[in-house]
């Protein structure tokens, strides 16, 4: 039966004594003494979710941060690494071969005091008391120094035009290691070992400079000492001697 079946005064008065009756006597609204309530706060929910979530992105960035000290290291590591590759021993073969040359110059070796002396002896004036012997003896000795010169030069020639292949094999291994460099330090060795590549090919053009002068030096004085000895013979030749003396000559034999 429900309350609808009732009277309207019987269902009022029912209505009224079920909220009468207390709420520690009803059995369904009693609760536990071990029960607790879940209260929803919205407001700390939210604060706590923002605080994770700071917490979170100050992780991350701790990490971020780690990961950049890291490859900072990495980078410090590669900028600190040597170059795998040195030229240095085939530029210094190359130079000591162009510096042996010039060391093996004929005749007249590149000294101030060997050069000095020889003018002296052989591109001085031409002494008048000199024999023809000795005069003939000084223009041969000067025409050798001139041809070993010129031969010197050459030689100079050949050896730099040798080092040019072994130059162009390490301009090559150099560039190509430069390229290749994964750090500033050995950039920097490579770009070192170009410019020495190019100092020992301006010290091959000295060499053939220097070379090529002295040939040219030695022509110019042989030719100007055979100037002088030439006027020195000529003035021999027109100075009166002791003449045409006459005697007899028997030009035919008879029987």
């Amino acid at each position: 039966m429900t309350l609808r079946q009732f009277p309207g005064r019987t269902r009022a008065v029912m209505i009224a004594a079920a909220l009468a009756i207390p709420l520690s006597a009803s059995p369904l609204l009693t609760t536990p003494a071990s029960a607790q309530w879940i209260v929803y706060d919205p407001t700390n929910y939210a604060q706590n979710l923002l605080s994770a979530t700071r917490a979170l992105q100050q992780i991350n960035n701790q990490i971020t941060s780690l990961q950049n000290e890291a490859q900072m290291l990495i980078n410090q590591a590669r900028n600190l690494a040597s170059l795998p590759y040195s030229s240095l021993q085939q530029l210094q073969q190359s130079v000591s071969r162009t510096q042996q040359l010039l060391g093996q110059a004929q005749n007249i070796a590149y000294n101030v005091q060997a050069i000095d002396q020889a003018f002296q002896t052989q591109y001085a004036n031409v002494s008048m008391s000199a024999s023809d012997a000795q005069l003939v003896s000084d223009a041969k000795t000067r025409w050798q120094n001139t041809v070993g010169g010129l031969q010197d030069a050459m030689r100079v020639q050949a050896t730099v035009v040798g080092n040019i292949d072994t130059n162009r094999t390490e301009m090559s291994s150099l560039v190509g290691v430069s390229q290749s460099a994964t750090g500033a330090l050995q950039a920097t060795q490579a770009g070192n070992q170009l410019l020495a590549l190019q100092a020992q090919q301006l010290s091959d053009l000295t060499a053939v400079v220097a070379a090529n002068g002295r040939a040219q030096a030695l022509q110019s004085a042989e030719q100007a000492a055979a100037a002088e000895q030439g006027r020195e013979q000529r003035r021999r030749f027109l100075t009166p001697g002791s003449g045409y003396q006459a005697g007899s000559a028997q030009m035919f034999y008879g029987n």
